[in-house]
């Protein structure tokens, strides 16, 4: 049997349960995981609650897209992974209601797998790839980020902000973390950032021309939206972009006509439905995170037996960083 995460109705964090379901064998193309680790991921908590951009199957519908573990059996037609292979698992645009990975153990596609180092553990594993492919993108292939660029990233304390803050650190870039809370500040400077700006008590705009000698950041990564994106559309340098990567703030964002600003709409699937661009980013972060330059943040883990409190947890906003589950056998 195997232990699987699902939830019957929409809701908050206590609709969660877990429950025993039969365990499979991997069809073609297939491979069956066992979950030692599991990354927490902001969309997860809207899927379960409805405001996902797609709805779950109800009832019982599975939940998560990133873990890590060991490859237990591999179906027909599976090439690269054996069992007893140490694997991350990224399963993003796969569906969540059949294919989550909330559980001790999964089937999921092979095609979804990526090979772990004997260096890397599985909450390393399980809180790497989503974080740093989703900044890793936005940054470099679709910004052209250069060394010396001033980068102004919101929600910097979130998993994909700290990711963000060292990945333009890695070129040398000057990342500059925007947060609602100054207590966040050392977490911030720790996590790779060069400034802060705490808008419970810095005016963004001033503190973004004083950073940037009045020239305005030549990125902004911004996964909030909302009518706050007015004020950072008008801190984008001359020819600079905005790019965001998720919408938080449901509320309508008018953008001012300060052109030229080029606006990006972007998706992880960017990078990973593209061969030439995951080989990139493969190569550009496991370089990094075998130097040190790149640094999963870690803010806290739960057991798999308390996922509700860990959304619970997530959904407070306190976290530096990514929350993870582990799971014991």
């Amino acid at each position: 049997m195997a232990n699987v995460v699902v939830f019957d109705r929409l809701g908050g964090p206590e609709v969660l349960r877990l429950t025993e379901v039969p365990l499979a064998e991997p069809g073609e193309g297939e491979a069956r995981v066992r979950i030692d680790a599991i990354g927490l991921n902001r969309a997860e908590a809207l899927f379960r609650a409805g405001g996902y951009y797609y709805q779950p199957t109800l009832p019982a519908s599975r939940l998560g897209s990133e873990a890590a573990g060991v490859v237990e059996a591999v179906g027909p037609g599976v090439q690269g992974f054996v069992p007893g292979d140490p694997v991350s698992v990224l399963s993003v645009g796969m569906g969540m209601s059949e294919h989550g990975v909330y559980a001790d153990r999964a089937i999921v596609k092979a095609d979804t797998l990526l090979a772990r180092p004997e260096w890397m553990d599985a909450p390393i594993g399980a809180a790497t790839w989503l974080s740093y492919l989703t900044a890793y993108g936005a940054l470099l292939e679709v910004g052209r980020l250069q060394p010396g660029d001033h980068v102004l990233i919101t929600a910097a304390s979130s998993s994909v902000g700290t990711a963000a803050l060292q990945v333009a650190g890695q070129i040398g870039a000057v990342p500059i973390a925007v947060t609602r809370s100054a207590a966040k500040t050392e977490h911030l400077l720790r996590a790779g950032a060069g400034h802060v700006i705490a808008t419970d008590g810095d005016d963004l705009a001033e503190r973004v021309r004083e950073i940037t000698h009045g020239k305005g950041a030549r990125i902004v990564f911004d996964s909030v939206g909302g009518p706050e994106l007015t004020t950072l559309a008008q801190n984008v340098a001359e020819d600079g972009a905005l790019i965001v990567y998720g919408w938080l703030d449901p509320r309508p964002a008018p953008l001012p006509m300060n052109w030229p600003l080029n606006v990006h709409g972007y998706g992880v699937h960017l990078v990973t439905r593209d061969a030439d661009r995951m080989h990139r980013a493969r190569a550009f972060i496991t370089a990094g995170l075998r130097t040190g330059a790149l640094a999963p943040v870690i803010d806290r883990t739960f057991d798999l037996n308390d996922i509700a409190e860990a959304h619970r947890y997530m959904e407070a906003n306190g976290q530096t960083g990514k929350i993870v589950v582990t799971v014991q056998h």
